[in-house]
Parts: C-alpha cells; sequence; structure tokens
C-alpha cells in the first residue's frame, strides 16, 4: 500500500460501485419536441414547393392555350392599318 492513501488503487472501485446515471425525462420529451417542429416545418415547406410549382404548371398551361389561340387566329385577329 502506498503511503497516504486507503487503498493501493484507489480508481478500482470509484468506476465500479457508482450507480448509472438516470437518463433525464426532460432531454427526451425536448428531444421530441425538437423533432415534432422540425417534422411541421418540413411539411409547410414541402406544401409550398409543391403548390408553388403546381401554379407554375397551370399558369404555364393557361399561357400555352392564349399563344396557341393567337396563332391560329393569324392575321385575322391584326386589324388593318391603312
Amino acid at each position: 500500500m502506498r503511503p497516504g492513501l486507503r487503498e493501493p488503487f484507489p480508481f478500482r472501485h470509484s468506476i465500479v460501485n457508482q450507480p448509472r446515471k438516470k437518463p433525464d425525462p426532460t432531454v427526451r420529451v425536448a428531444v421530441l419536441i425538437v423533432v415534432a417542429v422540425l417534422i411541421v416545418i418540413g411539411t409547410l415547406f414541402y406544401n409550398a414547393i409543391r403548390g408553388k410549382l403546381e401554379y407554375d404548371r397551370e399558369r404555364r398551361a393557361a399561357q400555352d392555350v392564349s399563344a396557341s389561340a393567337a396563332i391560329r387566329a393569324g392575321p385575322a385577329a391584326v386589324p388593318a392599318s391603312q
């Protein structure tokens, strides 16, 4: 035994006999809340992007219809200038 120490290996019992720390339930709740908020934000972004793409697709289709109608009408749609 070394002088000044009660045990020859003072750390041997402290590591083995430490009680396990119970996980803090507030950490679990905080993680759950953060995950839920991230899911909500992701859903909002997904719906916004999908809605914008659908809106752009509808606008493009309406412009194509009006452009094709103007082409079909041809010179009759343009008034004659004299």
